[in-house]
């Protein structure tokens, strides 16, 4: 099977953890169906290193220009007006980390800013819309004060669907992947690109979060995984650029309530602050107590 056919991936059956359980996902959607009826209207707003929510029908999906009004990051809904932990979600089979497959959490070079490019050793690039990452990491603990020092790894599928040193097509790769430390004011920032939106899946990145750089060598010491949502109004606009072919089918195939992960709490703690434009570049921010 090839990529972004059936299985975007690559990946034979038994590895193909983006279904999850399909069964439950069918199920799930399903009873939403039954309960709106044929028009469903659904609430939908589209992993080292807020809220935009609209309401859109699920039988189409219109590209829409992106509301730069949105608060400033460090100011408004991206960094939480709620103390509340972030959502504790799937590393899914594609993390890097070392549990499933290739670590790269102790290659020179992972800690870095700019995720488009490859490192240690490798080469190769991802394009797409330019997205910058900005994750402000809150103590619980303290009243979801800055968790200065804490480091957060970050992945993500590129323009295509693919994960670097999974998907067939970029298995010598290992760009959108990458670590970074929180400043004083818990803020990591990462240069990337917007994710493709995949079968079964509503678009996301992936990260995890470590006490601090030293922790973030070895997964077992992470205390959060989780991921980010995307606003259903800018994917659109987004997928209907060159580059994102592949997910001009998939996108209307799946909402943020029928995600087998995201549609477990309705996903609106994960769903990100949006800012700027499609042509100049989105920076997505969200609020991340653990």
């Amino acid at each position: 099977m090839t990529p972004n056919s059936h299985d975007p991936l690559g990946l034979p059956e038994y590895d193909r953890g983006l279904q999850y359980d399909l069964s439950t996902l069918i199920n799930r959607r399903q009873a939403l169906r039954a309960l709106a009826g044929t028009s469903l209207v659904a609430l939908i707003s589209c992993g080292r290193r807020g809220a935009v929510t609209t309401l859109l029908t699920t039988t189409t999906t219109t590209a829409v220009a992106v509301d730069a009004t949105t608060s400033a990051p460090g100011t408004g809904a991206g960094v939480g007006t709620e103390c509340e932990v972030i959502p504790e979600e799937t590393a899914g089979p594609f993390p890097g980390d070392g549990t499933v497959g290739p670590n790269v959490l102790d290659l020179e070079g992972v800690v870095r800013r700019d995720l488009t490019t490859s490192f240690g050793g490798l080469t190769g690039s991802a394009a797409g819309v330019p997205l910058t990452i900005q994750l402000n990491v809150q103590q619980l603990a303290d009243g979801c004060a800055p968790y200065a020092g804490a480091a957060v790894y970050v992945w993500q599928c590129d323009a295509s669907g693919l994960y670097s040193l999974y998907s067939n097509g970029a298995l010598e790769v290992n760009y959108l992947r990458g670590v970074q430390t929180a400043d004083d004011n818990g803020l990591v920032t990462f240069t990337s690109i917007f994710p493709a939106c995949y079968p079964g899946r509503w678009p996301h990145v992936h990260f995890e979060v470590y006490p601090d750089l030293d922790a973030a060598l070895d997964v077992a010491n992470k205390v959060a995984t989780s991921q980010i949502a995307f606003p259903a109004e800018v994917c659109a606009e987004v997928y209907a650029t060159a580059g994102y072919e592949s997910s001009v089918e998939s996108f209307p195939q799946v909402s943020l309530l029928g995600d087998g992960v995201f549609g477990e709490d309705g996903g609106e703690r994960q769903l990100g602050t949006l800012e700027g434009t499609v042509a100049e570049g989105l920076t997505v921010t969200l609020a991340v107590p653990v």
